[in-house]
């Protein structure tokens, strides 16, 4: 398989184990996530609110740029993870999400969606928390809808739901991961990989304790 990765600051930290975890398992992975962008729901670009016009602009600089990413690297698996910025209305997340699945479609790869990981709505997220609340729910009935070639891989039981709980493994800032979290992710990413394409991930112990556990991502968000 030749995976594509898609998705926010969020998924960009988690980038870093998932490339040691899928090159282990002799996957191609290329990621595409993006620190300050990465969201793909067009909201409302009219919107008074400079937050909410201002993430619907960066969904619309993510559709200029992705079809070059997919022409270059030619993806099998398409893997978006939900940005914490999809925000806008479920008519306006069901639209930019089904447009996925037809991009996706298009390029001959199947899609995969997983939510966001629970995190802290603090004062930035506080003008899209509707959105946060139903991205995941909008994007589940997308997926349900386009089975043969759209999966959800529903991260709940990994995290839980509540962001400031130990089992949530968050960083100092509520929202990202450190190294710990970020290879939890990656493992349990993997193995529901391996269930829907039919391959047994190596033992974790193979990729990681490696060199991405010193990347200068964890460093900014505070961990050791």
């Amino acid at each position: 398989k030749k995976v594509l990765w898609l998705g926010d600051s969020v998924a960009e930290v988690e980038s870093h184990p998932l490339r040691a975890a899928m090159e282990a398992n002799g996957v191609t992975f290329e990621s595409a996530a993006s620190d300050g962008g990465g969201n793909i729901v067009e909201g409302d670009i009219n919107s008074p609110d400079r937050l909410v016009k201002g993430v619907s602009t960066i969904a619309k600089e993510t559709w200029k740029t992705l079809p070059a990413k997919i022409d270059s690297f030619h993806p099998n698996v398409i893997a978006y993870k939900i940005a914490t910025y999809d925000w806008g209305t479920s008519e306006q997340q069901r639209s930019s999400y089904q447009k996925l699945v037809n991009t996706a479609k298009q390029a001959g790869a199947e899609l995969v969606i997983v939510p966001a990981d629970p995190f802290k709505i603090d004062d930035f997220y506080k003008p899209g928390e509707a959105g946060i609340r139903s991205a995941p729910k909008v994007a589940k009935e997308v997926a349900d809808s386009n089975k043969e070639t759209v999966h959800f891989f529903d991260s709940e039981a990994l995290w839980g739901t509540d962001w400031s709980a130990s089992k949530a493994l968050r960083s100092k800032d509520g929202i990202h991961t450190c190294q710990q979290g970020a290879a939890a992710y990656a493992k349990w990413f993997t193995e529901r990989l391996g269930e829907q394409y039919g391959f047994t991930p190596v033992d974790a112990s193979k990729w990681a304790t490696g060199s991405w556990t010193s990347d200068k991502v964890f460093a900014k968000n505070d961990c050791k």
